[in-house]
């Protein structure tokens, strides 16, 4: 029988990412901040197939050595998260479980109801202190897919670029110039 999680947790310190190895791959996300672990359950089928078209359509758009990566690890100051789409630079190793911010250049979060306050408020800072250039988080709104596209300002936090719906799809120049449609993503 697996331990539960909270038994799970190394004794007297903080969570390391060595110690997610350990985990069960159960299809909870785990990540580390400030040495706390987070969990949060598995998201369902409308989150995964939005990430997915996300990825498919920034991967076409993608100059030749860029890599568009679904739930990889991303490395932070105060611990490791797993944005549901990461944009890796060229020259960005390709052999790593946890991606060095240097190489990142854009992370995107797919709201969910078990995720919100963490990809609204919880993220966003994190990623910002790890100075990662660009965050885009997309939540379901009323007629289809919303995405809010925020800056990195004087690598202190994220200034808002502006918002594209299903209405009225828009060329963006962030990681790389491309057409940003959500009305070709599922509603």
């Amino acid at each position: 029988m697996a331990q539960p999680i909270h038994e799970r947790r190394p004794p007297e310190r903080s969570w390391r990412e060595q110690d997610l190895s350990d985990l069960p791959e159960d299809g909870s996300r785990y990540e580390i901040i400030d040495g706390s672990l987070h969990v949060t359950p598995p998201a369902g089928p409308y989150h995964h197939e939005l990430a997915d078209d996300i990825r498919m359509a920034m991967r076409q758009a993608a100059p030749e050595g860029w890599r568009v990566i679904r739930e990889i690890g991303v490395q932070v100051p105060a611990g490791n998260l797993i944005p549901d789409i990461t944009v890796l630079k060229v020259g960005a190793p390709q052999d790593r479980m946890w991606a060095e911010p240097a190489y990142v250049a854009l992370v995107v979060e797919v709201e969910s109801p078990n995720s919100r306050r963490h990809d609204r408020f919880a993220k966003p800072a994190l990623y910002a202190e790890a100075g990662i250039p660009f965050y885009w988080r997309v939540e379901r709104g009323d007629f289809g897919p919303v995405v809010y596209r925020y800056e990195l300002v004087k690598e202190v936090h994220y200034n808002l670029l502006g918002t594209v719906g299903p209405d009225d799809p828009v060329e963006v120049t962030e990681p790389w110039p491309m057409r940003l449609d959500p009305s070709a993503w599922p509603r």
